[in-house]
């Protein structure tokens, strides 16, 4: 087997996307409807949460009051500083640091959920990523997740394919817009609690962006070897 890649918590720098990203962010949570997918997506949590690439912090507005503390984790030093920020204002307890998906700096069994948002598309190694999200989550523990993927239309997947291949990554902070989550999350060994398919923006021209799926996961109860 081949040793592992390390992943500094502060290995992610992408400025000049994380100063556009900013900005589009904002803009998409009005114009898109991207804030009511938030909403959806993080109501009903209670407990310590976990939130992975935290970007510029536009989830935290929209955590419940159950939640006791949110460790969100954004290796981005620029958007980490927006977070910052953003963390500020929010009505929940939520504690912005720097850390990698593949290796988040956090005991075992620790957070009663998780959540992934925007983010799946964009690790360098998903199966490594999910395997981390798991070890932390407590038995049980939902994973939420909000994540663009690969388009069901054959002519829309393929233009996916391509741009995953060539220009998209490199544009758009080492996003990668073909990758199935539904399947990851699956594989990765969570149970699949529910999910419902989306369009972003629902009307308009499809970007390559555009497919998105919105679920929860959740981590199985111990069994043997768990």
């Amino acid at each position: 087997m081949a040793p592992r890649t390390t992943i500094t918590p502060d290995a992610v720098h992408h400025p000049v996307f994380a100063r556009f990203y900013a900005r589009y962010s904002e803009a998409a949570d009005h114009k898109a409807g991207i804030a009511r997918y938030r909403a959806e997506l993080l109501a009903g949590l209670s407990g310590r949460v976990i939130e992975i690439g935290a970007g510029n912090g536009l989830n935290f507005a929209h955590y419940p009051r159950a939640v006791s503390e949110v460790v969100a984790l954004e290796p981005e030093r620029t958007l980490r500083q927006l977070a910052v920020r953003a963390a500020l204002g929010a009505d929940v307890p939520v504690d912005v640091v720097p850390g990698a998906a593949e290796a988040l700096p956090v005991k075992s069994e620790a957070f009663d959920a998780a959540v992934a948002s925007l983010v799946l598309c964009s690790v360098r190694d998903l199966p490594r990523a999910l395997g981390e999200i798991r070890r932390v989550l407590r038995p049980g523990g939902e994973l939420r997740f909000f994540e663009h993927g690969r388009a069901r239309g054959r002519t829309l997947a393929g233009v996916q394919h391509v741009l995953d291949h060539t220009v998209w990554p490199l544009l758009f902070g080492g996003c990668h817009t073909a990758r199935d989550p539904l399947d990851a999350v699956e594989a990765a060994g969570f149970e699949i609690v529910g999910h419902r398919r989306l369009r972003v923006p629902e009307r308009g021209v499809a970007l390559p962006s555009s497919p998105c799926v919105l679920g929860v996961a959740r981590r199985p109860a111990a069994g043997p070897g768990d």
